[in-house]
């Protein structure tokens, strides 16, 4: 695993997107401090710019360097959520520009353990996450599912195609600021 993290850690400093196992479902990514790779990711997802991707950060600490704040509520939420959860905030910062929806939010997920987080760990910057598949298509639940047109569209392929993952999207919850909390995907 060491040497597909290496390998995969040169393609995301030289701006490439890749395709990765995350915590959830096969995800297509890149750095998401870089817009030229995040527009990479749009155009191959086939997905309209106005629809946001995910973000992916190791940890609470990271967390909280990408989101101007962070309401206390997430800290509960994530702390006892039974499964992967992604949480929009309110004010996102630094991070490319196309990645903010234009609402001023970004959806953003911390992955615990597994290849995603020891990745985003030795980054030490989020990565985009976003499902392996054009937009509108079903999510591929396994790596065999996945497109050619992905495959073949993506810089570079981690070599860990028989790793288990939970094949369900994380639910989705959207907090505000103001401390309102709805969720999008259960």
């Amino acid at each position: 695993m060491q040497n597909e993290i290496n390998n995969t850690l040169t393609a995301l400093k030289q701006g490439k997107t890749i395709l990765y196992p995350t915590d959830t479902v096969w995800g297509i990514g890149c750095d998401a401090t870089n817009f030229k790779a995040i527009e990479k990711v749009f155009k191959l997802k086939q997905r309209d710019e106005s629809k946001a991707l995910i973000c992916l950060v190791s940890d609470f600490k990271m967390l909280e360097q990408y989101v101007e704040n962070v309401p206390e509520v997430a800290y509960d939420i994530l702390k006892y959520a039974n499964k992967p959860t992604t949480i929009i905030y309110d004010k996102p910062i630094r991070v490319s520009e196309n990645l903010v929806a234009a609402d001023n939010t970004l959806a953003i997920r911390v992955v615990r353990e597994g290849f995603a987080n020891k990745l985003i760990r030795k980054l030490r910057k989020p990565l985009v996450s976003t499902s392996a598949n054009v937009s509108g298509e079903h999510t591929p639940k396994s790596y065999k599912e996945i497109s050619d047109h992905i495959l073949k569209g993506v810089d570079y392929v981690v070599n860990l195609q028989n790793v288990k993952s939970t094949n369900k999207p994380s639910a989705i919850i959207k907090i505000s600021n103001d401390g309102m909390v709805k969720v999008i995907r259960e």
